[in-house]
């Protein structure tokens, strides 16, 4: 599908955009669905909607190709990624119950205290992201916020594990933010933070056996939570 113009909020203000800017705008026509999943994401498109000349939209591109939103291909240019179904979920999960538990041992007992203060921080972040973005609305830019503060937990804790291409992997799994659209909408919030909340006691505590426990068992709950939601809409 072309994108042509104008789609409301997803216009940007007259004025010269920043690459982050485009980037923002063209994630969140790709979250919503504007752009859907497995369709055409035309550049010149795109930059009639956003206001812009077609070069930031085009890098944008690149970035969201790099981490697997989008797909380039000869002669077709950039499509959509098509969204996990329930057997690409339950194989990104089980690759994150592989490695993300480790991780999280690994990291106990080696994370410095500036990082656990950040981690603490992200997790109240979280609690406040959620309770703003409870519009009732279900877009992108309602939790943006959170699903980045997520990311960044994970990211964290990854980053400190001691091993840079394991953590690599996992930055890497943590690209399919298409999920957090069926993630955020059934009653995440809470329950996400107190699971951080969790591996967040075992780092303190230097606990490699109880920060890989809580991990496992944080991830494990987040793939009932979506596996849940496939199922009550109805998308597997």
């Amino acid at each position: 599908m072309s994108i042509e113009p104008p789609i409301g909020e997803h216009r940007l203000p007259a004025r010269r955009a920043l690459a982050d800017d485009v980037y923002d705008a063209v994630l969140g026509l790709l979250m919503d669905q504007v752009i859907e999943p497995g369709s055409r994401a035309s550049i010149d498109g795109i930059a009639r909607q956003l206001g812009v000349s077609p070069t930031p939209v085009r890098e944008a591109l690149a970035r969201l190709e790099s981490e697997g939103l989008v797909v380039k291909k000869a002669l077709k240019g950039y499509t959509a990624a098509p969204l996990l179904d329930s057997e690409g979920l339950r194989e990104l999960f089980e690759m994150r119950r592989l490695l993300e538990p480790y991780a999280s041992r690994s990291a106990a007992g080696v994370i410095d205290a500036e990082t656990l203060d950040q981690l603490e921080q992200l997790c109240d972040d979280m609690h406040r992201s959620g309770a703003a973005s409870r519009t009732g609305d279900d877009r992108f830019k309602d939790y943006k916020d959170f699903a980045n503060q997520d990311a960044e937990f994970h990211r964290l804790i990854a980053v400190h594990s001691g091993n840079g291409l394991l953590a690599d992997a996992i930055v890497r799994l943590r690209s399919h933010l298409h999920q957090y659209r069926i993630y955020f909408t059934h009653g995440v919030v809470d329950e996400t933070s107190g699971e951080h909340e969790a591996v967040l006691e075992a780092l303190r505590a230097g606990d490699g056996a109880a920060a890989e426990k809580a991990m496992l068992d944080h991830i494990t709950k987040s793939y009932n939570r979506i596996s849940e939601s496939l199922e009550e809409t109805g998308a597997q």
